[in-house]
């Protein structure tokens, strides 16, 4: 994939990331790039509900928040996933609060718990 045409966008540049996932198709469409590159035509194919140009215009705000890198064999364009800046929004704003997150929910377990065994 070292011939893909976009290069990552620097760390800070996020709010591309949560514009592009803000919208169920868009992820849907990442969700069919985990398993391998894809096609347009074949994403096409999974999305019979939606028009090939409703398609790109989605895989377009993927690319622009470099989720998606593309590469074009002859008439063929691959779309990619590219998981760096959703790793990247996972270290800024996930990963930092997740202890914070899990003692809380245990602490919650914990107060649940005692309530019930007190009834």
């Amino acid at each position: 994939m070292d011939d893909a045409k976009q290069q990552p966008k620097p760390a800070d540049s996020l709010d591309d990331v949560f514009r592009a996932l803000a919208d169920p198709t868009r992820r849907a469409l990442l969700d069919e790039l985990k398993g391998g590159a894809r096609t347009t035509s074949q994403l096409v194919a999974l999305f019979p509900e939606m028009t090939r140009f409703g398609v790109m215009k989605h895989l377009k705000v993927l690319e622009d928040a470099s989720l998606v890198l593309t590469r074009k064999e002859g008439r063929l364009r691959w779309n990619h996933l590219n998981a760096v800046p959703l790793r990247q929004m996972y270290e800024r704003w996930v990963s930092q609060y997740e202890d914070q997150w899990a003692g809380s929910l245990l602490r919650l377990k914990d107060k649940i718990e005692q309530n019930s065994q007190g009834e």
